[in-house]
């Protein structure tokens, strides 16, 4: 009631759209304020963005990022309020709100490469590389190569423009502080990939798998065969699992493996449920005795279901710390990785991408009596007999809707063996971006 009553007599938004991300902060419903200013676009004007920015921060707990707001309400003529608000945005994950912000920044300030290096932050967050790089090339002449002109190629090979990328690449000059070299030894990496991944696959905005590849060095083992040419280029949005899909990509990893000649000596099974029972079907498909985990253990195949499942299980996060440095021999597959969140270390190897995912022994949705959807109780067999069942199913593609290209064993493992030559090089840095192949998101 208090709330309401202060909410009353402070100043309020006057364009129509952010009234509604108002109406929607009257009610206590934060989440669906920040839909409402992404719906509105950029356009709206940034002081009044900043009364529902603030208003939202503070009910979140978010003092800084509701000062913030607060200076910019107050002083919509001042450089730093932009700088300040669009800062603390990007650091709450709402980097959206911080573009128009910081572009605002950038102009008042006559390009200060502070400026400039935070919207182009803003823009990365987005998976916006295309706007990043627009905005670093107009400054070329005035900025340094580290970072500036690191990020300028970075941008351009996340966005599919691998001719600028080498362009300046063949410009950068090694760095002089030891902080930036990881980032350069990465960035090689990807170009590495690049050019090897060119000789066999069309790295046009279509090709996923290609392009996986090259920004990140997962080799992604199947393409949804749904919705190709409705947006989805490969990638599943809502995705109910099943044991053939988990055998499929189980020996699109042994095809791999093949290709890439790595001969591991046994599967490490991490803790988790999902992550057992599919350890435990691997190791009977690659022949291989099954181990618990155990860190540094080398010639292994690391079997997660899902590395997000790794995560959240008890000890899970160190075990994720563990992996992010590369075990010579060691293969980390993971069957399962959400494109649009990704977790945070890349897997060598990738059955499938999606958004959402219901393992195969998961609640999964069914079709009530009544004809109405509900929500089914787990499998809560023991893991070795549902591995059983992963191992006996039917590992024949889905033909799905026809509307995607071939995705045959023959051409997954001629992409394997020209590859294997860069694959398994470098840390597990975890990727944002999902890369120059657009998909449709859903909410």
């Amino acid at each position: 009631m208090i709330s309401a009553m202060f909410s009353r007599r402070i100043r309020r938004p006057k364009s129509p759209a952010l009234r509604k991300a108002w109406e929607s902060l009257d009610s206590g419903d934060v989440p669906g304020a920040l839909r409402q200013l992404r719906a509105a676009g950029e356009e709206q004007p940034l002081g009044e963005v900043a009364l529902v920015v603030g208003r939202a921060a503070g009910s979140a707990g978010f003092d800084d990022l509701a000062k913030a707001a607060a200076a910019l309400a107050a002083e919509p003529e001042r450089p730093k309020a932009f700088y300040d608000f669009g800062y603390w945005c990007i650091e709450h994950d709402v980097a959206c709100l911080a573009v128009p912000a910081l572009r605002e920044a950038l102009r008042r300030s006559d390009g200060s490469p502070v400026a400039l290096r935070e919207l182009v932050s803003a823009y990365e967050h987005e998976g916006r590389h295309r706007e990043a790089v627009t905005e670093l090339t107009r400054y070329e002449g005035t900025f340094a190569d580290w970072p500036d002109r690191y990020l300028l190629v970075f941008n351009a090979a996340l966005a599919g423009d691998l001719e600028l990328a080498r362009r300046q690449h063949a410009l950068l000059a090694d760095p002089e502080d030891a902080q930036w070299q990881p980032a350069r030894d990465r960035q090689n990496r990807v170009l590495e990939r690049a050019a090897v991944a060119e000789r066999v696959s069309s790295l046009d905005l279509t090709d996923l798998r290609g392009w996986q590849y090259v920004i990140a060095g997962t080799v992604l083992g199947t393409l949804s065969p749904y919705g190709f040419d409705a947006g989805m280029h490969g990638r599943y949005a809502w995705l109910q699992d099943t044991p053939d899909g988990c055998l499929r990509g189980l020996l699109r990893l042994r095809a791999l493996l093949a290709a890439a000649g790595v001969r591991p000596r046994s599967v490490s099974l991490l803790p988790d449920r999902d992550s057992r029972i599919l350890g435990l079907a691997a190791a009977e498909v690659l022949g291989l005795p099954a181990e618990p985990f155990v860190p540094g253990r080398p010639d292994t195949v690391v079997v997660a279901y899902d590395l997000d499942g790794v995560a959240a299980h008890d000890g899970g996060p160190e075990i994720i710390g563990q992996l992010f440095e590369r075990v010579p021999g060691q293969v980390l597959h993971a069957h399962a990785s959400c494109w649009t969140d990704p977790p945070a270390i890349t897997a060598d190897s990738v059955a499938l991408l999606h958004q959402s995912l219901v393992p195969p022994w998961g609640e999964r949705l069914t079709q009530g009596a009544d004809g109405g959807v509900e929500r089914g109780p787990a499998d809560d067999r023991p893991e070795a007999e549902i591995a059983a069942e992963v191992t006996a199913a039917d590992p024949e593609a889905d033909p799905g809707d026809g509307a995607g290209p071939a995705d045959d064993d023959a051409e997954f493992a001629a992409f394997a063996g020209a590859v294997s030559g860069t694959w398994l090089r470098g840390d597990r840095a975890r990727v944002r971006s999902a890369g120059p192949v657009p998909s449709s998101r859903f909410a």
